[in-house]
């Protein structure tokens, strides 16, 4: 009887460091997206990702799908989760500033909530999950702070690109929770990394010419931070988690997100936390922890999974 607690201990320790990964991602996009032109930024990032992953998978010995269907669902997926939605975010953040690009960003378990709800009905979804996905979007609003937020105004289309990679997130949770159960975390990854380097490699060269570029050593640096932490280690979290949490519980690391960014803040920049930020914090890790609960243990499932054919 005592041992799914240790294992749900576990898996929440991975969602929180998925979350500080990907936290993180934002400052080092802000620092290279302002040297290395968004198209080559994320090529690079994928391509020190897939390098990556291929070197796990090979320790691993485990080899690579052979179907064309699973390739095929691995492109779609990888559209999702990285070459629509890293581009668009790195487009984004040209024009908008780390923290409200978070903030922005950090919505997709809301449209995750919403598509289960309204149309994929893959998931139980109870009302503690709900309680849970709006706690945490208050928890995020207070995290920003209305400060932050005076900024809504400005700067429209770097915003909605924001909100567009949270939607193609939520997306990509939902489908790769459904469509790889047959695949491992490393070969899923891996898979969705050759993909988004066999699109974004050529189109990097064909438009950004990037042989002229001349990055300085910081952004080259956090260029190769996104590659290999943000994004090799942190999608064998990603598809870990999708696998045990779902997509619901493992997109609402997107709330820790947004904190982890306030935290960078305080350490690099000289931030510092109000009372008002701190309360924040509690309301967006207890909305993780309530989304991740099993939806009956305190209540019945108010939408109950749908059986797929």
């Amino acid at each position: 009887m005592s041992k799914p607690a240790p294992r749900l201990t576990t898996e929440l320790l991975c969602l929180a460091l998925l979350a500080t990964l990907w936290g993180s991602s934002y400052l080092f996009l802000k620092v290279a997206v302002t040297e290395i032109p968004p198209v080559t930024l994320i090529a690079v990032r994928v391509s020190i990702a897939a390098a990556f992953l291929m070197i796990v998978i090979t320790v691993r010995q485990e080899r690579l799908p052979r179907d064309p269907l699973t390739w095929r669902r691995l492109l779609v997926q990888s559209f999702f989760n990285s070459i629509g939605a890293w581009l668009l975010v790195a487009w984004g953040q040209q024009y908008v500033d780390s923290a409200l690009a978070s903030v922005l960003n950090s919505t997709s378990p809301i449209f995750v909530f919403l598509m289960t709800v309204l149309f994929t009905r893959h998931e139980s979804t109870s009302l503690i999950r709900l309680g849970g996905a709006m706690l945490g979007i208050l928890g995020v609003a207070l995290i920003i702070g209305v400060d932050a937020l005076q900024g809504l105004g400005q700067q429209v289309a770097g915003q909605l690109a924001a909100v567009a990679g949270a939607v193609l997130y939520g997306v990509a949770a939902i489908y790769g929770q459904r469509r790889f159960g047959h695949l491992s975390a490393p070969v899923t990854a891996a898979g969705t990394m050759l993909w988004a380097s066999a699109v974004l490699v050529p189109l990097s060269l064909l438009i950004d010419q990037p042989w002229e570029l001349r990055p300085s050593t910081h952004a080259m640096a956090a260029a190769g931070m996104l590659g290999l932490f943000c994004t090799g280690i942190a999608l064998l979290l990603y598809f870990r988690l999708l696998r045990t949490l779902g997509s619901l519980g493992t997109a609402s690391q997107a709330y820790l997100r947004a904190g982890i960014g306030v935290g960078l803040g305080m350490i690099f920049l000289g931030e510092t936390i109000s009372l008002t930020v701190g309360f924040g914090l509690v309301a967006a890790i207890l909305g993780v922890a309530m989304i991740n609960l099993p939806p009956s243990l305190f209540a019945r499932p108010f939408l109950r999974r749908r059986r797929l054919p």
